[in-house]
């Protein structure tokens, strides 16, 4: 099988994310339900959001795009309008398409939400009201009583994690983490770290109160991802979308070439 130049998360991943996050998050939902006790389920689910207009925020290209009722000529259109110098025609008014922002809930038998599984995407951290939009829901989990898993894998962007970037510690923060929130625990966010030098943590996923976690193996959930996309065809002597610092990129380089896939 062929597997990816890096132990761990993979940075070229990040240029096919709209495919590799919607391979992550059906593979983490399969690999939750094989372990979850018998009166839960793990579930995909889907709201839709519309892509603030951010001038950070070119470039981001969502996964699936929804365009119902595109068009529009009928009331409440644009007038037509006049200057002095010459008429403008009437435009075809167009709907900005939003775009389904997924990730995994483990509901019980009621359909009560247990606990949030977000993987984290561009059009999360990319444009302040879409960070803003995100926080917003981070608060919302929290607020109504659900644990949240955060698993961030993407180097575009603004930090938007819910562990308080100031309380880092110089040294601490690498260039991609996980948040586990427990409800129990309000007071208190773990964060797992993730250098680009080993694998991808396991994490656990808290349930209700009387049970023990399950653990999410998240380096197995990225070694699927690649070998069934086919990413050995990357072109790696290409620059990877996100940016680090002089240290990871000299190792970045020096992984590839050992690797053979950089002369």
């Amino acid at each position: 099988m062929k597997t990816s130049p890096f132990p761990g998360m993979d940075p070229w991943l990040e240029s096919r994310w709209p495919e590799v996050h919607a391979r992550l998050i059906v593979y983490s939902s399969n690999q939750i339900n094989r372990t979850l006790p018998d009166d839960l389920q793990a579930n995909i689910e889907e709201s839709l959001t519309v892509h603030a207009s951010d001038q950070d925020s070119r470039g981001i290209r969502p996964d699936v795009h929804v365009t119902e009722d595109l068009f529009s000529n009928g009331a409440g259109g644009a007038a037509t309008a006049t200057s002095t110098a010459e008429t403008i025609a009437e435009p075809l008014l167009m709907k900005r398409p939003p775009h389904p922002s997924r990730h995994v809930e483990i509901v019980d038998k009621d359909g009560r939400i247990i606990t949030a599984i977000e993987i984290l995407s561009p059009w999360n951290k990319v444009g302040s009201r879409n960070r803003e939009q995100y926080t917003r829901k981070q608060l919302d989990y929290m607020a109504a009583g659900v644990n949240l898993v955060e698993i961030d894998l993407i180097r575009q962007g603004a930090y938007v994690l819910a562990a308080p970037l100031e309380d880092f510690q110089p040294g601490q923060r690498t260039p991609y983490l996980v948040c586990v929130y427990r409800d129990i625990l309000p007071d208190q966010i773990e964060v797992y770290r993730a250098p680009l030098q080993d694998p991808l943590p396991n994490i656990p996923i808290p349930l209700r109160p009387h049970e023990k976690d399950i653990v999410l193996d998240l380096q197995a959930l990225l070694n699927d991802c690649y070998r069934d996309g086919r990413y050995h065809r990357i072109d790696y002597t290409t620059a990877p979308r996100g940016t680090f610092d002089e240290v990871n990129t000299a190792w970045i380089d020096a992984q590839l070439r050992a690797n053979g896939k950089r002369s």
